[in-house]
């Protein structure tokens, strides 16, 4: 692996960081204590400028190449996510979560790292031009704190031009990067139906409207949507997650629940999906005689990369990790990202990095590979070297 050598003197560091980051996991727009250590580090660093309390607990640093003193020129945009998970860490490892309940179980502890990083480098040299704009982002994990940013006006704000961003990968080789153009990672919806019939008796059906059959019945049929309602070619997942009812065993309950998410690329798949989910909804509540609502929100959007940038960053990546040790046609994902909203706003690309053979995200044994974090940051100072070169 190619990382740049300066990066290379301060691994120990990063790693130090990343140890403190996983030992004080935090959650959403919460982020008190990881806000300030990170805005510590990046005033060390020299910085030009750290706007905190953006998105809450969000931070952008702005770094000034070397002919940017007066603020001219273009701004490029990296960003990572801060938030962990509330999951009970059960790696053992000696700087594991000190919140019990709390960790850092999708490798966001690294992702800060990584940037961290490239700040320290690229405010040491600053052989570029015009301006860094280091975007630390709180709430990825279900909050959306990506598209509050966007709301609070950071690209207008900062001038951003385009935008960047990697997630770490479980199961890709140690160091790759992987990446492709247009869409790579779905967009996700979560819906709930709450269905109410007539308790009573368990002894006595005649005399109650029992609503676990048309429960049993809509999870039946939302199954359909994705085997009878849309092309096998477009990519649709419709996970039932919950189902919650019932209290004791001889007693027929009054209501029901159950929910889950929808995963899409085309909006015209999730229109499709709102649709028939409505049919069956409304259809099967009057065969079985209960009534049945249907709450349908939609989350993320799809995560789009730019073909353009991708070609670009696929060219930096081979520069740092090798030619061989980079994909650009990976298989897109159905996962989400709040990523989606800075792509949505500004031309980037969203890179997989590998860190080999581990538990995978959003498990209690996860752990984010130290090793990968110095590539992860020498990419990015290489790409902002290649879109803002000096001279």
């Amino acid at each position: 692996m190619a990382i740049v050598n300066r990066i290379a003197d301060y691994a120990e560091d990063m790693k130090t960081w990343r140890h403190w980051l996983h030992r004080n996991p935090e959650l959403g727009f919460d982020l008190p204590k990881t806000s300030a250590y990170v805005a510590a580090r990046l005033r060390e660093f020299g910085v030009d400028e750290v706007h905190e309390g953006i998105a809450r607990t969000g931070i952008v640093a702005i770094i000034n190449g070397q002919d940017n003193a007066a603020g001219a020129g273009p701004t490029i945009g990296l960003r990572a996510d801060m938030d962990a998970l509330p999951i009970h860490e059960v790696t053992g490892a000696p700087y594991a979560s000190e919140t019990p309940g709390l960790m850092h179980a999708c490798g966001h502890d690294g992702h800060t790292t990584m940037l961290l990083g490239a700040a320290r480098y690229l405010a040491e040299t600053r052989r570029f031009r015009g301006r860094v704009a280091l975007l630390f982002q709180p709430a990825e994990e279900g909050g959306g704190g990506g598209k509050v940013m966007v709301e609070e006006g950071v690209m207008d704000r900062f001038g951003i031009t385009q935008v960047y961003g990697i997630h770490n990968a479980p199961e890709f080789p140690e160091g790759e990067l992987h990446t492709a153009a247009g869409p790579i990672m779905a967009a996700v919806d979560e819906f709930t139906v709450a269905v109410r019939g007539v308790g009573g008796h368990a002894a006595y059906p005649h005399d109650c409207v029992d609503p676990v059959p048309a429960v049993i019945a809509l999870v039946q049929g939302f199954g359909t949507i994705v085997s009878r309602n849309h092309k096998p070619v477009n990519d649709l997942v419709v996970s039932v997650t919950q189902i919650h009812t019932g209290t004791a065993n001889n007693v027929t309950p009054a209501s029901a629940v159950f929910s889950g998410t929808v995963r899409t690329f085309d909006p015209a798949v999730q229109v499709m999906v709102m649709t028939r989910m409505q049919e069956l909804v409304d259809g099967t509540a009057a065969a079985y005689g209960v009534t049945a609502d249907l709450t349908y929100e939609q989350g993320y959007p799809a995560t789009i990369n730019d073909p353009d940038a991708v070609a670009f960053a696929l060219e930096v990546a081979g520069d740092v990790v090798g030619p061989d040790r980079v994909d650009g046609a990976v298989e897109r994902m159905m996962g989400a990202e709040d990523f989606s909203y800075m792509l949505n706003a500004r031309p980037g690309a969203f890179l997989f990095l590998g860190q080999g053979k581990t538990a995978f995200c959003h498990h209690p044994a996860y752990d984010f590979n130290d090793a990968v974090a110095p590539v992860g940051a020498s990419f990015f100072v290489r790409l902002v070297e290649r879109a803002q070169p000096l001279g």
